[in-house]
């Protein structure tokens, strides 16, 4: 039975608490300034989704950010980047705390990113596809002025079918080819996934983003793979056709977005490589770390300015984060130990 089970194709457990925060409060959390702590770790494609977002819309006074550190073990997300490995804010060590909190007996994945409930100390919800979307929606009484609009009303469509693509072969394609339990699994999720990559060169070369000529929701999701691809996923997860460098046309796209204030700034080549080549033991069992790639390309032109396009719309770009939030200046160099 063991050795049936590791040939079926990777399944991701989707089965996140759907508890929402809204303006109306309707499941008993209402949009409330400083009342949430969002809980992230900058390792995770996922939790960068909302960091980013977080930034461009300007939440940062309104909800506070709790950053674990780029490994984990069995248990949870630890905060070990903090001093004496304690969350300031919540108290606790671990963001499983903050699940037990919510349900003692809670029995799917500890997974980040987690809004919780400071008050309490429980988690609300860590449905991170959603938690954007809300951010987008539910928070705009509190957005900065010159907030983009990441999910407008008008191509509210559009972005839902494109990102439900991108998941589905992207996002959590290059998880399919890393974690196949079999040779024909590994052979078809790659399939999959370069079809996909395809589609999205195609989709791109003579426009600037993925819906209409600003930056949405479906570009943050979009970006955070890119970000990993060649650093982690080309070489770990055994999505080698070709490098993000060698896609002409994602490259430039994925450089114009990592150049746009939001995105650079809000991802750490170190973290991400600690934690893929760290905790993925059966992968990589002796949790070497590669010195490479050469992230100095990701500064270089891009030329994407010439299809158009308003990064921001009628908007602005996010001012300079905080100075307790900003990377540090080493973050695409490698080191010992996490950032």
């Amino acid at each position: 039975m063991a050795d049936e089970n590791r040939s079926k194709p990777f399944e991701r457990d989707t089965r996140y608490i759907t508890t929402r925060i809204t303006r109306d409060g309707r499941d008993g959390y209402p949009v409330e300034p400083g009342r949430y702590r969002l809980v992230v770790a900058r390792a995770c494609p996922w939790a960068t989704r909302t960091t980013i977002v977080r930034r461009l819309l300007g939440l940062e006074d309104v909800i506070s950010i709790g950053v674990c550190g780029p490994t984990h073990d069995e248990r949870s997300w630890t905060f070990d980047l903090d001093p004496g490995g304690v969350d300031p804010v919540l108290g606790i060590e671990r963001i499983q705390q903050a699940y037990f909190a919510r349900d003692p007996q809670y029995p799917r994945g500890i997974t980040v990113p987690a809004i919780v409930d400071v008050p309490t100390g429980a988690v609300v919800t860590n449905d991170f596809p959603q938690i954007t979307l809300d951010f987008a929606t539910e928070w705009t009484e509190f957005h900065r002025p010159g907030a983009p609009d990441l999910y407008p009303a008008a191509h509210r469509d559009e972005i839902d079918e494109v990102n439900r693509r991108v998941y589905s072969e992207v996002n959590n394609g290059v998880y399919r080819c890393g974690f196949a339990g079999s040779q024909d699994a590994y052979d078809a999720a790659y399939a999959r996934l370069f079809t996909a990559l395809d589609w999205l060169s195609d989709r791109l070369a003579d426009r600037r983003y993925l819906v209409g000529d600003t930056i949405t929701e479906a570009d943050v999701r979009l970006f955070t793979t890119l970000a990993r691809f060649d650093p982690v996923y080309h070489g770990h997860f055994k999505c080698n056709r070709t490098k993000l460098t060698e896609m002409p046309v994602l490259w430039a796209y994925a450089r114009d977005l990592f150049q746009t204030p939001g995105f650079g700034d809000t991802t750490d080549f170190v973290q991400i490589k600690h934690h893929y080549y760290k905790v993925h033991t059966t992968i990589n069992p002796t949790q070497i770390v590669p010195d490479g790639p050469d992230l100095a390309g990701w500064f270089s032109p891009h030329g994407r300015e010439t299809l158009g396009g308003r990064p921001f719309g009628d908007g602005t770009p996010p001012p300079t984060p905080p100075v307790d939030e900003m990377l540090t200046a080493d973050w695409t160099t490698e080191r010992d130990g996490p950032a």
